[in-house]
């Protein structure tokens, strides 16, 4: 068994979001925590899960994310689109995730629709460039 040090390389994927804020906006319980531990473990800072959009609203009164990972239907049948609205005026990019086969969305209000269960390849297909695009800034 080898120590590892600061020079060895960071292995595949972890790692990957060291730095980035996001914002996640889940109502179920289950699927939040998964989410968030997912993005915890590629390195990421992550505000939520929130299960509404109030909730949502005052993390982001308290720290603007990087990117946001919206359920689309929340709590009650409360829906995100408002809070998605506030989020791209504020240059935030959404990334809007779903049980549903489709999501009626004006057109470029989100970077991507994903249906749920969301594999952490296509998350982090998506992630990257927004990432990449952000940190070019």
């Amino acid at each position: 068994m080898t120590a590892s040090n600061a020079q060895d390389p960071p292995r595949p994927g972890s790692l990957e979001l060291q730095g980035v804020a996001i914002l996640l906006v889940e109502d179920s319980w289950h699927i939040g925590k998964a989410m968030k531990t997912l993005l915890r473990v590629l390195g990421a800072d992550v505000a939520g899960p929130a299960a509404t959009t109030a909730d949502a609203e005052r993390l982001v009164g308290e720290r603007t994310p990087d990117v946001a990972i919206v359920d689309i239907n929340l709590r009650g049948g409360e829906r995100a689109d408002n809070l998605i609205d506030r989020l791209h005026e504020q240059g935030v990019p959404v990334i809007v995730v779903t049980g549903y086969a489709e999501a009626a969305l004006l057109p470029g209000k989100a970077e991507a629709i994903l249906q749920k269960p969301v594999s952490k390849d296509q998350l982090l297909a998506i992630l990257r460039p927004i990432i990449a695009q952000r940190m070019d800034r």
